[in-house]
């Protein structure tokens, strides 16, 4: 049995609204009283490869789209929950603080830099320079990622379902990143280290929170040598800096 389409508790069309009518329109819907009942849900339409569409939304609403997004898509978000059917440009998510954004399609280079909170799953691949110099929050991406993936992030969790391009982990600190497929070369002092049960565990959860299929046991851990040479000494704790 096939489940109905949710319908929209409102609707605006972003091609004739400019960003203050769009956020003035989403600050006027009420908050719901009850905690337990989900927050309205907002129908965007008029998607036309805007940029910098729904950034610095805060608002604790539910979104649905389709359609394409320019560069910066959903930057520092927070609250939120979207779900876009469709594609996006350059530095979507950049420094999302929290809430949830799950994008149908691909996305272009930094996705998710610098966000330190939240989670930004993609179902397609994604270009260069995801997660760089991130400091929390998750991020996943079924397909493939470019070079660079992970530069300088200092915290949070990189999952990739596919394959990654050149020097994965450059400047990586006390960040892990699970990949599945193979990586053309991982940065300096960066290596591939067994997937531990607990680590099994928690991106299993991962996996489930971004509605991502697949076995946790097919991916591998990339992490810094040196956090992978204090685990096998026993460091019961974490140390401020990997590199």
């Amino acid at each position: 049995m096939t489940k109905e389409p949710q319908q929209p508790d409102h609707s605006f069309d972003i091609s004739q609204m400019s960003d203050s009518e769009l956020r003035s329109a989403m600050q006027s819907i009420p908050c719901q009283s009850d905690e337990d009942a989900p927050a309205p849900l907002v129908e965007l339409t008029g998607l036309q490869g805007q940029h910098s569409a729904m950034m610095r939304c805060e608002m604790p609403l539910r979104f649905q789209a389709t359609g394409e997004l320019g560069d910066y898509a959903f930057a520092f978000c927070r609250d939120a929950d979207v779900r876009l059917d469709g594609n996006v440009g350059h530095g979507a998510g950049d420094g999302m603080c929290g809430g949830v954004v799950l994008i149908t399609g691909n996305a272009g280079c930094g996705l998710g830099s610098a966000m330190t909170g939240g989670t930004l799953a993609v179902y397609g691949s994604a270009g260069d320079r995801v997660g760089s110099a991130m400091r929390g929050g998750s991020i996943f991406v079924r397909g493939s990622v470019g070079d660079d993936t992970g530069a300088g992030a200092l915290g949070g969790t990189i999952v990739v379902g596919g394959d990654a391009g050149d020097r994965l982990g450059d400047g990586l600190n006390n960040v892990t990143v699970f990949l599945r497929g193979k990586a053309k070369s991982l940065a300096p002092g960066v290596i591939e280290a067994p997937l531990r049960k607990r680590e099994e565990v928690r991106l299993g959860l991962l996996l489930m929170g971004a509605s991502i299929r697949g076995s946790a046991s097919e991916f591998r851990r990339i992490i810094p040598k040196a956090r992978l040479d204090a685990e096998e000494a026993g460091a019961g704790e974490i140390r401020p800096n990997w590199r």
